[in-house]
């Protein structure tokens, strides 16, 4: 295996990694600051109040996404895995 190929298994697993999590932290970030938003036209400075939204934002999205994301992981694990033959000469 050259390094040519080690770096295109890194770079699609890498890549694999930001799009299966980037929906998921895109949420978590525009809720929380819309609740930063609130907290401060409110001056309400409650430490907590921003846990409760971002965790029903991230497992409305997972609820939402959860399929496509299993159905990418598995695509990308059996490339994974018909690949090992290859690597190992």
């Amino acid at each position: 295996m050259s390094i040519g190929e080690v770096t295109d298994l890194l770079r699609r697993g890498v890549f694999q990694v930001l799009i299966m999590a980037g929906p998921l932290l895109l949420t978590a970030l525009l809720v929380g600051l819309f609740v930063a938003i609130l907290q401060a036209t409110t001056s309400i400075q409650e430490q907590t109040l921003t846990f409760v939204p971002k965790v029903l934002a991230i497992l409305s999205m997972l609820a939402l996404l959860g399929g496509w994301m299993f159905t990418s992981l598995g695509q990308y694990t059996i490339q994974l895995f018909s690949q090992i033959q290859n690597m190992a000469r």
